[in-house]
Order: C-alpha cells, then structure tokens, then sequence
C-alpha cells in the first residue's frame, strides 16, 4: 500500500470474500453469503456479552435497508459494505424487565417427534 493512501482508501478498494467468490465461476451454490451472515452474528454475540461482562448495558439494534445508503454517507462507510446492526451501550439506566415467553414446545419443532 503506497504511503499516500489512507486506511479507509484501502477497505474501499478491498475485495471481501463474498465479491471474490461471487466473481468465481462455480457450479455449486456459495456458502459465502451465509457464513458472513453467521460470522456477523457472533461477533455481535461476542460483543454484546463482553459489554455486559464489563458492567455496560448494550441493545442491539437492526438496520432497515431504507436507511442504508443514507448511513453509508453520513459515516462514509464503503457501499460495498453491508450493514447488519448497530450495537448501541453505556451505562445501565437499570437492570431488564422480566421477560414472557411462551412454552417452548410452541416455540421449537423437533424434527421426527
């Protein structure tokens, strides 16, 4: 990388895994896209229960598509990018309510009960 060029100049010109893979010739469907989307989610896991190990609440908040091109802009954040979420933490105005769930046996299928 020239000495010239920035950081963020550098990600925007990078290839992910996905567009390299994508512009692969394959007979087999890739699996690229799914496993970013699971690498996504335990980052956010990660992130998430490390906050809350450190004493800070956390909520996670998931983008709407509408509003992608408007935050690319205003953060500059490459288009090539995907926004998934937004972790939002801080201080803890206090702890969680309790929370109602129905029976699990309405809420997960057992295949071959």
């Amino acid at each position: 990388m020239a000495a010239s060029k920035t950081f963020m100049d550098a990600v925007k010109t990078r290839r992910t895994y996905y567009q390299i893979n994508k512009e692969a010739s394959s007979k087999l469907p890739s699996p690229f896209p799914q496993w970013s989307e699971h690498t996504s989610a335990m980052h956010q896991y990660v992130l998430w229960t490390a906050l809350e190990a450190e004493g800070f609440g956390a909520n996670l908040q998931h983008y709407n598509p509408i509003i992608d091109q408007k935050a690319q802009t205003h953060w500059k954040i490459p288009m090539t990018w995907s926004l998934k979420a937004q972790l939002v933490f801080g201080g803890r105005a206090g702890e969680p309510g309790e929370k109602q769930f129905q029976p699990i046996e309405e809420r997960v299928f057992v295949h071959g009960k």
